[in-house]
C-alpha cells in the first residue's frame, strides 16, 4: 500500500547491492531444473532456471487483472499457505505465482519469505501505490524503486537511525536489471497510453521517476507528516507500508527484487480521499498496463 549505480549502503558502509545473488539463491534451491538454456540477465550470468517470478501486492485492486488473465492462458491452481491464497500458472507467457502480501512490513515480510521458501521464486515484484514525497511527484505519476529503507526504524543509541540492527544496512538496493525491466514497462505505458489515462482519469500526464521509496507501518496523512519525512530523508520519493520489508528479506537470502508504485496521494491531509478514489478508479488499471508490458519482455 500507500538511476544511477543501485547500490544500497548502510550507515556504517556496508554494500547491500545483492551482488553474488545468484549462488546463495543456488544454494537455497538446491539445484538448477535441468534442460535449462542461455543466460538469464536477472542472475547475473547464471543458467535459466525457468523458476516463477513472484508478483505481489498489498491489496486486490493493486494486482489488476492478472489473476484473471493467468486464468485465461494456463489456468490457475490456488494453493493456500499461512493464510493466504498462492495462484500459480503462467500469465503474458511468464510463469509466476501472485498472491497478496496484505498491509504493512511484518504481513509483506512474511508473504515474501513464503514466496521463497515454499514457492522457490527466482525473483519478485511488488506493485501497488504509494503516497507522494518528492516534490516533483505528482498523483499519477510512477515511482520504480533504486533503493528501499525503513522510515520508521530506529535503534538508537545503540545502532544509527534507520540502520536494521545486526545487519549494518539501511538502504536496499533493487536488483539493477529487474528494475530496469520494470521501469522500461512503465515508459512504454506511459508513451503509449499515459495521455489517454491523464484525460480518463484527470490527472497530469504520468512521469516515470527512479529513486529511494521508504517504508513505515503507517498511513502517513498529514502536511506536518510529510514535512518529517523530506526533514529526514530529503532523496525520499514515495512512502508506503512494505515494500523495504519485501527488500530486507530477499536480500538476506539472494533474492532479485524490484519495487513499482504508482502515486495515488501526495501523503497530506487529502490524502485518504484521495487513496480510495485512485484506489478503485485507477490503480488497476496501471497496474494491469505496466505487468502486462513487463511480462511481455520478459518473454521476448
Amino acid at each position: 500500500m500507500s538511476a544511477g549505480g543501485m547500490s544500497g549502503v548502510g550507515a556504517n558502509g556496508a554494500d547491500a547491492t545483492g551482488s553474488g545473488l545468484a549462488t546463495v539463491s543456488a544454494t537455497r534451491s538446491g539445484s538448477v531444473a535441468a534442460g535449462t538454456v542461455g543466460i538469464d540477465p536477472i542472475r547475473s550470468g547464471a543458467p535459466v532456471s525457468h523458476r516463477p517470478l513472484g508478483i505481489l501486492a498489498a491489496l486486490p485492486q493493486e494486482l489488476g487483472d492478472l489473476i484473471d488473465a493467468m486464468r485465461a492462458e494456463s489456468g490457475v491452481r490456488t494453493i493456500t499457505h499461512g493464510q493466504r491464497d498462492y495462484h500459480l500458472g503462467t500469465v503474458h507467457g511468464a510463469p509466476c505465482v501472485v498472491t497478496l502480501a496484505r498491509v504493512g512490513k511484518v504481513a509483506a515480510a512474511a508473504t515474501v519469505s513464503a514466496l521463497i521458501h515454499a514457492f522457490d521464486v527466482e525473483a519478485v515484484v511488488f506493485t501497488g501505490v504509494a503516497g507522494g514525497v518528492g516534490t516533483e511527484v505528482r498523483v499519477g505519476d510512477i515511482v520504480v524503486a533504486n533503493a528501499l529503507m525503513q522510515h520508521d526504524l530506529d535503534a538508537s543509541p545503540l545502532f544509527p537511525r534507520f540502520e536494521v540492527p545486526l545487519l549494518g544496512v539501511s538502504h536496499f538496493a533493487a536488483n539493477e536489471a529487474l528494475a530496469d525491466q520494470l521501469a522500461a514497462a512503465c515508459e512504454r505505458f506511459v508513451a503509449e497510453e499515459g495521455a489517454a489515462s491523464a484525460a480518463r482519469f484527470g490527472t497530469r500526464e504520468p512521469r516515470v521517476h527512479r529513486g529511494l521509496i521508504i517504508s513505515g507501518d503507517q498511513f502517513v496523512a498529514s502536511a506536518s507528516g510529510v514535512k518529517a519525512l523530506r526533514d529526514a530523508l530529503p532523496d525520499a520519493l514515495a512512502v508506503e507500508m512494505e515494500g523495504a520489508a519485501i527488500a530486507q528479506v530477499c536480500y538476506e537470502y539472494g533474492v532479485p527484487c524490484a519495487v513499482v508504485r504508482t502515486i495515488s496521494d501526495t501523503a497530506d491531509d487529502h490524502a485518504p480521499q484521495s487513496f480510495v478514489s485512485f484506489l478503485t478508479e485507477i490503480a488497476g488499471t496501471y497496474s494491469n498496463a505496466i505487468l502486462t508490458r513487463f511480462l511481455e519482455a520478459r518473454r521476448a
